[in-house]
């Protein structure tokens, strides 16, 4: 499997810089473009973190900032007048409950404990880069499983993705998987 974006640098639309209409709960809230080539066969759902590892010395943690489940890869878009097999939209966060409504978007950090947020718009949806310190590069990992993860809900935690990735790696469902570096601007 192959992930790739057409940018390196996160867009502003998508980012800290947002349009006022795309915020929500002081968060960017229209999710990125992205492309997974190269799927295996018999690969039948999509699983994704969007996290920033740039953010352990600002705030303690890595920051979540999307985490998906269970998206069936024939809700997909297919990008026929490129070269890539599938498509993830932009604002796809936003339209997934109405387009894929059986997919699962997980808890971001804003609804963590020391953070507090409480609107679901930014708790349980995509949540744009905002680097309070220097440029932070984020990292998205996707994950293709022939198989649901079995015992997920919607606003699930990151850590309870990786268990039910691990779990399904242990009864045989190995998942295939690729990730990309992306730059958020300060």
């Amino acid at each position: 499997m192959k992930i790739s974006a057409d940018f390196t640098v996160i867009p502003d639309v998508f980012a800290k810089a947002a349009d006022p209409e795309y915020i929500a709960a002081g968060v960017p809230v229209v999710s990125f473009p992205f492309y997974v080539d190269d799927v295996n066969p018999e690969a039948r759902y999509l699983h994704w973190t969007f996290t920033d590892p740039d953010s352990i010395p600002v705030c303690g943690f890595e920051w979540i900032h999307w985490t998906v489940a269970n998206l069936p890869i024939d809700a997909l878009m297919y990008d026929f007048n490129d070269s890539h097999a599938l498509q993830i939209p932009p604002d796809f966060s936003r339209q997934m409950v109405a387009m894929v409504p059986e997919a699962l978007q997980g808890r971001t950090s804003q609804a963590s404990r020391f953070v507090g947020g409480t609107d679901p718009a930014a708790t349980m949806r995509y949540n744009g880069p905002q680097p309070p310190d220097k440029d932070h590069d984020y990292y998205l990992h996707v994950y293709a499983t022939k198989h649901p993860l079995p015992g997920l809900n919607g606003g699930f935690w990151m850590n309870e993705l990786i268990h039910a990735l691990r779990n399904a790696n242990m009864a045989g469902d190995t998942p295939d998987q690729d990730a990309i570096f992306l730059t958020g601007k300060a």
